[in-house]
């Protein structure tokens, strides 16, 4: 199903103590004086934490940028959802924290599958984040006595969570939106809202640009620039149900991959354990609840398998607190991971609540018996109403019920040190690419790597690039032949004519990643995901229905071209699961568990980055793990 090609080594990443390579890196990177950043021109696809971010501070550096999003505002980009908070080293609560201990937990959380100088970086980076944050207005939780609050959250001892009640996304989101602001009122920044990136402009094996369709006016048009940056975080919609917004998509990734890009570690997925559960099949998305919930309600089922009385009738004798049986040291707080699969085995064992008998109980009964009800309605009211309005039950009185969920996705497109893909003048930030996770990003990460990659690391590495713009005229050929691809595949999308919805396909091909490729995987059903996607597939190609036109706004459209990248992506992730005959993170094979069921990892065989070439089949590049500052070990958090 694939063949192996040469190793890759990450070349930008300096020598010597871990604690100084970032130094050391920025240092030696070359630099673009004011007068010739005025002539570089960067294109920034993607406006969410890491995407405005780094547009805003890229043309406060002085380039001329130019940035675009599918939405009709920057402010509609996902990271507007993220609830919990933002990991950051700063020892507020003198609690032991550190940079290294930040970095540690990081690593581990990632089951050892991620770059030690890539984690570590982020952690020192997380100190500043903060800073830059709060001189932005960002209204962090605060204590009595003035200072930032934090609060605990999974995979950690420690209380390194800053938080703005449950918007912490929507909070930092609106500051990196006004700093962007401020940069197209200045005309530093051109912005295109409402413009999707259809597919990557390669010229002398540069990137150079994109291809974009008007989301409007169905116009197809090429951009052009000195390098391009790609923010258009992950690809968890490829399971249909997700918490991600329904119009997250893998467009941008799968074309600069099919023009060369690497893609590393397509199956690690992360699944959420703190969702609200599935109510039925008219369902289009899924509803996260923050796991900084996990803090204060404590996770339990009936002891009793298919015991269905109400929640208060259940007595405490009768309640099995399994987090907190099973992992004593952590208890409701182990990383997500590890709550997920525990939730996933309690309900496959009949202890399951609700319909269907998929969901567990969160409950804030003792929460609320020690603090009262005004503060837990002070740190997580927003939650608790949005719950209410989504199931009908008040959640100060009975329990919540969550279960596990598709949300966000560890793999992306390859990236060394300075965040550039294997296509040169191509960098990829916060969740598009793969770099800082491993196999598990640990609660309150991803809101840190998007604005570290965005407002700290890009702007540093990127002008070691452009010392070398700027670049020469891009053929006519490259754009003509780039932009001939785009016309000719929305043409044949809108002549199938056939009698499926893009939906319809979505559906299937999620449930199939679902039920195949999700927390539980195993050689026979990963075979039989890859022997039914082709097919799927081309039926796709043979079935489809686009209504409408494509010189106009077309939803139906927009979906269909991104049903098929997930058709494509989709067989990719199953290879990628199949090849790693191991259970890492959040990937559990049936074939590799320990004695007591728990993962068994296998570092000897598959410490490794899997970077995937675009070809038939696809052709498999290992990047060696190196560890010299955490020693790899299992994974305990009892």
């Amino acid at each position: 199903m694939y063949v192996t090609g040469d190793s890759i080594v990450d070349t930008k990443v300096p020598d010597g103590p871990i604690e100084k390579r970032w130094e050391r890196r920025r240092f030696t990177a070359r630099l673009v004086n004011p007068a010739n950043k005025r002539k570089l021109t960067v294109i920034v696809v993607g406006t969410g934490l890491a995407g405005g971010s780094a547009a805003a501070t890229l043309a406060e550096l002085g380039y001329h940028v130019i940035s675009f999003c599918y939405q009709d505002s920057p402010r509609r980009a996902h990271s507007i959802a993220a609830q919990g908070g933002i990991n950051a080293a700063k020892n507020y609560r003198n609690d032991g924290d550190s940079v290294f201990r930040l970095f540690y937990d990081t690593v581990k959380g990632g089951d050892f599958r991620s770059r030690e100088s890539n984690v570590y970086r982020l952690a020192e980076v997380s100190v500043e984040i903060i800073d830059q944050c709060v001189a932005q207005g960002v209204p962090f939780a605060r204590e009595y006595g003035g200072l930032l609050d934090t609060r605990s959250f999974g995979g950690a001892q420690v209380a390194r969570t800053f938080y703005a009640r449950g918007q912490t996304g929507q909070q930092l989101l609106l500051g990196a939106y006004q700093a962007l602001a401020r940069q197209i009122h200045a005309g530093g920044v051109e912005m295109h809202p409402r413009t999707e990136m259809l597919d990557l402009v390669v010229d002398d094996g540069r990137a150079r640009g994109i291809v974009a369709r008007d989301l409007v006016t169905g116009e197809v048009t090429t951009h052009l620039a000195d390098a391009v940056v790609l923010a258009t975080g992950g690809y968890g919609n490829v399971f249909h149900l997700s918490t991600n917004a329904k119009g997250c998509n893998a467009t941008a990734i799968w074309r600069a991959h099919r023009r060369g890009a690497l893609f590393a570690n397509p199956c690690f997925t992360q699944i959420h354990p703190t969702c609200i559960p599935v109510s039925g099949t008219h369902q289009s998305k899924l509803t996260l609840m923050s796991e900084s919930l996990r803090n204060d309600g404590r996770v339990w089922v009936p002891r009793i398998a298919g015991d269905s009385r109400q929640p208060h009738q259940i007595p405490e004798d009768a309640r099995d607190y399994y987090l907190e049986r099973m992992y004593p040291s952590f208890g409701n707080l182990v990383p997500r991971d590890i709550a997920s699969r525990a939730a996933k085995h309690i309900c496959d064992s009949g202890h399951g609540v609700g319909p269907g008998a998929l969901g567990v109980y969160l409950d804030f009964a003792d929460a609320i018996e020690r603090t009262g009800k005004p503060a837990v309605a002070a740190k997580y009211g927003n939650l608790f109403e949005m719950y209410e309005r989504i199931t009908g039950e008040d959640p100060y009185r009975v329990p919540m019920r969550i279960y596990p969920a598709v949300h966000y996705t560890m793999g992306g497109l390859w990236v060394d040190y300075d965040l550039q893909s294997s296509i040169p003048g191509l960098f990829v930030i916060g969740e598009a690419n793969f770099s800082d996770h491993g196999a598990n990003r640990l609660g309150a990460s991803a809101l840190m790597q998007g604005l570290a990659d965005g407002y700290f690391i890009l702007p540093n590495t990127i002008g070691d690039y452009l010392a070398d713009g700027p670049f020469p005229t891009v053929s006519g050929e490259a754009i003509a032949g780039v932009e001939s691809d785009v016309r000719s595949r929305v043409d044949r999308l809108l002549a199938v004519a056939g009698d499926r919805s893009p939906d319809d396909f979505h559906r299937e091909l999620g449930q199939l990643m679902w039920d195949h490729c999700g927390m539980e995987r195993s050689d026979s059903g990963l075979r039989k995901a890859l022997s039914r996607i082709p097919s799927l597939r081309a039926e796709f190609w043979r079935r489809v229905r686009v209504l409408g036109t494509g010189d106009s706004l077309n939803q139906s459209l927009e979906k269909a071209g991104r049903v098929a990248d997930f058709l494509e992506l989709a067989e990719l992730m199953c290879v990628d699961a199949l090849h790693r005959t191991e259970s890492c993170g959040g990937h559990f094979r049936t074939e590799s568990q320990a004695p007591d069921g728990e993962a068994a990892r296998d570092d000897a065989e598959f410490g490794y980055v899997a970077a995937w070439e675009y070809a038939s089949p696809p052709v498999l590049h290992r990047e060696e793990l190196r560890f010299a500052d955490v020693t790899p070990s299992r994974r305990s958090y009892r």
